[in-house]
């Protein structure tokens, strides 16, 4: 479980509690932290200190989504991890959900806890913000040509094959249409894709990182992954599909 962090210290301590609940008793949790100045760090050093399958990966500044998480990558990949998972550390993704992913990995390369097919959906949220979520997937969608529901989704499971596959160094994305771009990739590379319905809620404490410059890179980095995407060794038919709804998370 890869976790990136910034300004995330009232979360980060009962939310790791809540992902080691719902994580089989190998996984591992990855905290990687972009120099918080509130603490994020020294808390999640803490947690390291107190339970052996939590570590944390200090970076020396906020330098976006994406680069935090291929580093966490690098480093899931290194010590031999045969699934990956990402998920924000805002409780706005519920580890209750975390068992339906790993259910899912077992006949899927990539599965997606998805707000946008049956039986999921968003909560606490206002009209502009859900309108600016799903007009954001909706437009990836139509420009990529793809048959994903929830492409900005970063609630994930990968199979160590589909990260390696990808060509890491050349991922462009910094901000949110980084999962954009993960999953084109994973799609246009032949790998299968799952979506699994979640139900996406509200921070419970701290501030949202989004604001209009990432909202800005994400309009323009779409159309450059469809028509000038690198690393696309084989495209063929897209292989997505929409698990079936369980009841509750």
């Amino acid at each position: 479980m890869v976790l990136p962090t910034y300004n995330e210290a009232e979360n980060i301590e009962p939310f790791v509690a809540a992902v080691r609940t719902h994580l089989p008793d190998d996984a591992r949790v990855l905290i990687v932290d972009d120099g918080s100045p509130d603490g994020t760090g020294e808390r999640a050093d803490r947690l390291a200190e107190r339970h052996g399958n939590v570590s944390v990966l200090h970076r020396r500044s906020k330098e976006g989504l994406g680069p935090a998480y291929i580093a966490g990558f690098r480093r899931a990949l290194a010590g031999g991890a045969g699934l990956v998972l990402e998920m924000d550390s805002d409780f706005s993704h519920d580890p209750a959900y975390l068992p339906r992913l790993l259910d899912a990995a077992a006949g899927a390369d990539l599965v997606i806890g998805s707000r946008y097919v049956s039986g999921g959906g968003v909560s606490d949220w206002g009209p502009m913000r859900r309108l600016i979520s799903r007009g954001g997937s909706a437009y990836s969608r139509f420009v990529l040509g793809v048959d994903v529901q929830d492409l900005t989704g970063g609630f994930k499971c990968f199979r160590r094959e589909v990260l390696e596959a990808i060509d890491l160094d050349s991922v462009e994305v910094r901000g949110y249409a980084f999962q954009v771009e993960m999953t084109y990739r994973a799609i246009r590379l032949g790998f299968k894709v799952v979506e699994v319905p979640i139900v996406f809620r509200d921070r419970r404490a701290g501030e949202s990182k989004m604001d209009g410059a990432i909202i800005t890179e994400a309009i323009l980095s779409v159309p450059r992954l469809r028509f000038g995407a690198k690393n696309v060794k084989r495209p063929p038919e897209p292989a997505v599909e929409e698990a079936e709804s369980p009841a509750g998370p």
